[in-house]
């Protein structure tokens, strides 16, 4: 490796002590929280928590903006729902089943899709998308407008069962933290450093050497892989898969989740998550002018703190007092 090569994989551990602290305290939170809050509510947040996390993979370190991003949330929820529900898998296969549907999705479409840039690429993805959504829509297996409903939870091993709502938050905690520490690798790794020299200035990583649209499908396929592991998660969670999740407003959402939290974070998506999902919850009496009050929280966000709530945060630790 030639010494012009040495700035794009410096740094790899910077900052990390304040990143690993923050980590121990999500822990300490998702242990704790069920004695407070219902377990459906936070297996929920984990859910679209995970979904932004992978989404912020692909756009926060990759510089890649996709608007179809539900393609690969909606067709896990209904490859987990179908194959728990029809062909009578265990959670730990379809979840497996899931997320590789969602992988070879993302494989397929980031092979169309990578070589564009810009909002080229976005609007790809999002042509993509809704022809997934139609295809989904008029597919018989899916069940239509009424989706797949009464999704088995089964058995997980064979043995414990996950028809309890704590069992459930279980399995959903060990997954959300093992995919959030796969993502934390990727990022603190030498991958995610070009990644992010590809973010910064593409020609020259391309000048150095580096394959750049290898790297970024690789990030592609892994951000759609996750999602869908999220996807998964979330159609055993309610025991449902519906049109809504591969909805062309499901990807905005999760661009929502991610800029109100903080672009390019690591703990970002999951406070913009968190924000997002409790205001569903806790203000879903208005109906739909919840859209109107997280448009005016998006607006306030973009006006008054630009690098959203971590990012804000993370800018004042590094300040001097």
């Amino acid at each position: 490796m030639s010494s012009s090569t040495v700035p794009i994989v410096a740094g790899a551990g910077a900052g990390t002590g304040h990143q690993k602290i923050a980590f121990l305290i999500l822990i300490a939170f998702f242990l704790l929280a069920p004695l407070v809050l219902y377990p459906v509510f936070l297996m929920k947040v984990m859910c679209f928590a995970l979904f932004a996390c992978a989404f912020n993979l692909l756009i926060g370190f990759g510089g890649l903006l996709s608007f179809g991003h539900a393609m690969f949330l909606g067709t896990a929820g209904y490859a987990a729902a179908h194959s728990a529900k029809v062909w009578g898998f265990n959670p730990e296969f379809a979840l497996i089943f899931a997320t590789a549907c969602a992988a070879l999705m993302g494989w397929v479409t980031g092979l169309l899709a990578i070589k564009r840039q810009g909002i080229y690429f976005a609007m790809i993805t999002l042509a993509l998308s809704q022809m997934i959504f139609f295809f989904y829509l008029q597919a018989p297996f899916t069940g239509g407008e009424d989706g797949i409903q009464a999704v088995p939870r089964g058995k997980l091993f064979g043995l414990f069962d996950m028809s309890g709502n704590y069992a459930m938050y279980a399995l959903v905690f060990v997954v959300f933290f093992a995919a959030f520490g796969l993502i934390w690798r990727v990022v603190h790794s030498p991958f995610g450093q070009v990644l992010k020299a590809i973010r910064e200035n593409e020609p020259r990583a391309l000048s150095l050497g580096y394959d750049t649209d290898r790297y970024k499908l690789v990030a592609y396929v892994l951000s759609a892989t996750l999602a869908g592991l999220a996807g998964g998660l979330k159609s055993l969670v309610f025991q449902l898969a519906s049109l809504t999740d591969v909805h062309w407003s499901m990807s905005g959402e999760v661009v929502l989740m991610t800029l109100v939290g903080g672009l390019g974070t690591m703990f970002g998506p999951i406070v913009g998550a968190a924000v997002i999902i409790t205001m569903q919850n806790y203000l879903a009496e208005l109906g739909a002018w919840v859209t109107v009050v997280q448009g005016i929280i998006f607006v306030v966000c973009v006006m008054s703190f630009r690098r959203g709530i971590i990012g804000e945060i993370a800018n004042l630790i590094r300040k001097p007092l």
